[in-house]
């Protein structure tokens, strides 16, 4: 009877160990999925004149993964990309179910003088479209050069905080931050910046968007 007991006990020892392996193995498998980040953005984002592989999306994806953050990092960076593509390309790369998307547009609109209530509702409408699939959205705000004065630009610099507040989604405000206007860090054509320069950019963005994925996960 006693042989009989131990038997029964380690039967049912050995179904709970094989079950707890069972859930660590599920639980290995849920973490080991990685964050899906898409970057919706025009040639800075797409690392004009550049390997895409020194392009700050890839960088960063470099960064996290080095800081034990298991993400993939799609660059969708278009060359003279404005506004007015923000909602279609969202609902495009929806379809690789992301987790985040991040805009980077609206420079060009500012470089090309069009409306700033044209910039402002195009980038609405992508956020919402996002929202609206479950997706969390983070903004990467810009500066843009004096060529239509300084009140357009004052003005065209307020689109992306209202934008945070209003959808209460991240803002890093200054994506070209030490990096604008330098010419060291940027191609000849002192728009684009060069290696170097999206060396920076990376380090910026990563500092903005690892809190946002460690508070996630």
């Amino acid at each position: 009877m006693n042989k009989e007991r131990v038997r029964r006990f380690l039967t049912s020892l050995a179904c709970l160990v094989a079950l707890v392996i069972f859930d660590l193995v599920l639980v290995q498998n849920v973490q080991a999925k990685p964050v899906k980040v898409v970057f919706v953005g025009d040639s800075i984002t797409e690392g004009y004149g550049l390997l895409q592989r020194d392009a700050y999306p890839q960088l960063l994806e470099k960064k996290l993964k080095a800081a034990q953050i298991q993400v993939k990092v799609i660059n969708g960076g278009v060359s003279g990309a404005s506004s007015a593509s923000a909602e279609s390309r969202v609902k495009w790369y929806l379809k690789v179910k992301p987790d985040w998307i991040v805009l980077q547009l609206g420079g060009n609109d500012g470089l090309r003088g069009q409306s700033l209530e044209s910039t402002e509702n195009n980038l609405a409408k992508a956020i919402e479209l996002a929202r609206s699939q479950g997706v969390q959205v983070a903004i990467l705000g810009i500066r843009i050069p004096m060529n239509y004065g300084s009140q357009y630009r004052e003005e065209f610099e307020k689109i992306y905080p209202k934008l945070s507040a209003k959808y209460q989604v991240p803002l890093l405000p200054q994506l070209l931050k030490d990096v604008g206007g330098v010419p060291e860090l940027n191609l000849p054509d002192g728009i684009h910046p060069n290696e170097a320069g999206h060396r920076i950019i990376a380090k910026h963005v990563f500092d903005f968007f690892l809190p946002l994925l460690s508070r996630d996960s």
